[in-house]
């Protein structure tokens, strides 16, 4: 029974660590090639399909406030983190107040994002009026 398991976990593990990644590649590939194939059925040329696709794969929307964002709730995780650390040390407190500390600091770390950017698009004079997606 030992051998067998000697046998099988590298083979697992070099088939899912190379075959899967390969297989999800050929199945992107395979579908772009079938929505393509469809199109030019329907009556697009393959220079309009070309066209229609160009745009496709390009970032139609950029915030400005992304790394701020990420930056805040990285702080606020690792501010989590610690806090919980020293309340499980200092106040022997149970296992249990890490993920409740954690989330508290990451939902305080998002709403101060939102109110810098908030007061960031209120004060600008070409606002849209609009906080940013992402």
């Amino acid at each position: 029974m030992e051998k067998i398991t000697e046998l099988v976990v590298p083979l697992f593990g070099i088939i899912f660590s190379i075959g899967l990644p390969l297989l999800l590649v050929f199945w992107i590939v395979y579908t772009k090639h079938r929505e393509r194939m469809r199109l030019i059925e329907k009556g697009l040329s393959p220079e309009d399909a070309k066209q229609y696709f160009k745009g496709t794969n390009k970032i139609q929307y950029r915030n400005p406030f992304s790394s701020l964002k990420w930056g805040i709730i990285i702080f606020s995780l690792g501010a989590g983190i610690f806090i919980a650390h020293i309340l499980e040390d200092k106040f022997d407190m149970g296992d249990g107040i890490t993920g409740g500390t954690i989330l508290i600091f990451l939902g305080a770390g998002f709403l101060i994002y939102y109110l810098i950017v908030k007061s960031q698009i209120e004060a600008s004079p070409d606002s849209k009026s609009e906080l940013p997606k992402n």
